[in-house]
């Protein structure tokens, strides 16, 4: 009780409890829509979400402040790579902010004359290009934890008695098998970076629907956006699983 009560006391905790909530909505709105005489629990499912949705909007408010702050952070790294995918990601997520602060702004009737869906499309937009980037970033330290993999590999091999030596390849005939198998291992010993891939691939695909370049169902965006909030949940009550910057 004590653990929810801390979780549930942050603001990131709340959004991504709402944000759960929204996107079981969706999925069991899609599940439920085909079936005769759900009609009313589908429709009760939708206005749920929408006001779900609504609510996230408040805790979404201060984040162009956060993100600002992560850039200024962001630029002083010193891996190029990293520094490069985390702040123009950053930067792309201060401008989605901007765009849904200006979408909320509209929706409470505080401005007028302000074309929703072009504004919704930019908050798109801005929203793919920062999870695109969070995404080579992802790839980025998969490709560093294999390669230690392998080098810690080749280095017991090195202090064993046996002549033969060992690689992933001997273990697994096909190159296809013994990439994968790799990349479980590496996945494996860095639990932060796995549930960081996840929670941007699942949260990617919303934008790609949105923007008209993969269309999904609602039933796919609903499970993706459920196990995304699920990751981010995990990282809000435990923060050592939180991907953390070289």
């Amino acid at each position: 009780m004590d653990a929810f009560t801390r979780f549930t006391n942050q603001t990131q905790g709340r959004d991504r409890l709402f944000r759960a909530t929204q996107y079981t909505c969706m999925l069991l709105r899609y599940l439920l829509e085909p079936k005769a005489g759900k009609e009313k629990v589908v429709m009760k499912l939708k206005k749920l979400e929408s006001s779900v949705s609504t609510g996230r909007k408040w805790f979404r408010l201060g984040n162009v402040v956060h993100a600002v702050q992560a850039i200024e952070q962001n630029i002083h790294i010193t891996d190029p790579v990293l520094r490069l995918c985390l702040t123009f990601a950053n930067l792309n997520r201060a401008i989605c902010f901007i765009c849904d602060t200006i979408l909320w702004v509209r929706s409470v009737g505080l401005v007028s004359g302000i074309n929703k869906e072009k504004w919704r499309l930019w908050a798109a937009r801005h929203y793919y290009y920062s999870l695109l980037l969070s995404l080579v970033r992802d790839v980025y330290e998969i490709s560093l934890q294999m390669e230690q993999v392998t080098h810690d590999r080749a280095k017991r091999e090195r202090s064993s008695q046996d002549p033969v030596g060992y690689s992933v390849a001997d273990e697994e005939t096909e190159w296809l098998q013994s990439f994968l198998l790799l990349l479980f291992r590496s996945l494996k010993r860095h639990p932060p970076l796995f549930l960081d891939t996840v929670k941007n691939f699942c949260d990617i695909l919303n934008p790609l629907d949105q923007l008209g370049i993969w269309k999904f169902n609602p039933g796919i965006i609903g499970l993706g956006g459920l196990v995304s909030s699920i990751a981010g949940m995990i990282t809000v009550a435990y923060p050592q699983m939180k991907l953390k910057t070289r």
